[in-house]
């Protein structure tokens, strides 16, 4: 009997990638005489804008919040039809380059973000795109895909398109030195998760496993440092790279039960997204191990633990890692009702895009039991 040949895979990744301290600076040379430049950010990363070296017409969309919603959306195209942009920025972390993505695509289209839901339903994009991070987490930067949240339904709305990857990313770890240290940690962990996510999935890829120990290894070993010294450069550095292997890791393989449980918390509870993978990683780890032992005990070690062999001593050493970084783990001190944790659960379950990798299929129940554990 041969073994199972692994599934078809394609990568998408930006034009170009620019990485190092001080590189936000090459974005004016690249963007070059482009008459109207359209930079989204949050009113804090909007203090950067002076670091793109932009010269020509540049507006500024400052009102994007940690979890965009369609309401957002609309009002970021609305600025965008007033700009009419040759170039589009994100300037920020994923929630306001998940926005540029499909501010750059959309704005000049007759296509709605209904139009666009899913798969490969983007028409086209005429409009020059740049990412640059400003947190190390979500790997928005490097990947094809968009999250809005639909406040109707209390859900994510996922679009996925080769449209939507950037033309130019800048990793510059200058522009993470002041994100607190409670961001730090928590959107270390939500790197680490996406890399953890995709490496013990069900279409797990070699390719991409080896994005995935490059990632998780990086934040084993940086994390710490990055929490206690925000202005630790080669720590910075190596949890943007960390981040960035993390998206790499979502365009073909993308997470698993983690973020499906992860999610509910984000759109129901208002929790920040890092916070919510946070929390929930060490049990979803610990649920995974017996199906994937092996992968799991390469987790650990990057969690710097010598071995742990059972769902149990996974979970402690995991939740141990984010304890030590200063994360509350308990669901309670983050407002979470346990009257509501089973509509949480079914909400999580029904997310099968996701729970459909995860490498032990999930009852209501089993996430109703993590939702438990973690309050």
């Amino acid at each position: 009997m041969t073994a199972m040949a692994f599934a078809p895979i394609t990568i998408h990744q930006p034009r170009r990638l620019a990485v190092g301290a001080g590189t936000i600076a090459q974005v004016g040379a690249w963007a070059g005489d482009a008459g109207s430049v359209l930079v989204l950010a949050t009113p804090i990363t909007a203090g950067f804008v002076d670091r793109l070296q932009l010269s020509g017409r540049v507006s500024l969309f400052d009102a994007i919040p940690g979890e965009p919603d369609t309401a957002t959306l609309d009002a970021a195209l609305t600025a965008a039809r007033q700009a009419k942009p040759d170039v589009v920025i994100g300037l920020g972390g994923g929630s306001v380059m998940d926005v540029a993505k499909l501010v750059a695509a959309l704005w000049d289209q007759d296509q709605t973000l209904a139009d666009v839901a899913g798969p490969n339903r983007v028409g086209g994009r005429n409009t020059r795109l740049v990412q640059v991070a400003t947190t190390a987490g979500t790997g928005s930067e490097a990947g094809i895909r968009s999250l809005i949240t639909d406040p109707a339904k209390g859900a994510k709305i996922a679009v996925e398109s080769p449209h939507l990857i950037a033309d130019l990313a800048i990793l510059d770890p200058e522009l993470t030195y002041s994100v607190p240290p409670a961001v730090t940690a928590a959107t270390g962990i939500d790197a680490m998760a996406h890399c953890v996510e995709a490496f013990t999935n069900r279409r797990a890829h070699p390719m991409i496993d080896d994005f995935a120990r490059m990632g998780f290894r990086l934040v084993g070993k940086f994390l710490a440092r990055a929490v206690r010294d925000g202005a630790d450069t080669e720590a910075r550095e190596g949890l943007m790279l960390a981040s960035y292997y993390g998206g790499i890791c979502l365009g073909p393989v993308n997470t698993a039960a983690g973020h499906a449980i992860a999610y509910p918390l984000g759109t129901l509870l208002h929790m920040p997204h890092g916070l919510a993978n946070a929390v929930i990683f060490p049990h979803v780890l610990a649920f995974n191990q017996p199906a994937v032992p092996d992968k799991t005990a390469e987790v650990v070690t990057a969690l710097g633990a010598a071995r742990a062999d059972s769902p149990e001593a996974v979970n402690e050493v995991a939740k141990g890692f984010c304890l030590d970084l200063g994360v509350e783990m308990a669901l309670s001190a983050h407002g979470a009702q346990e009257a509501d944790l089973p509509r949480y659960a079914a909400d999580a379950h029904a997310i099968r895009r996701l729970m459909d990798n995860n490498p032990i299929d999930m009852s209501v129940d089993d996430i109703l039991g993590i939702y438990r554990a973690a309050y």
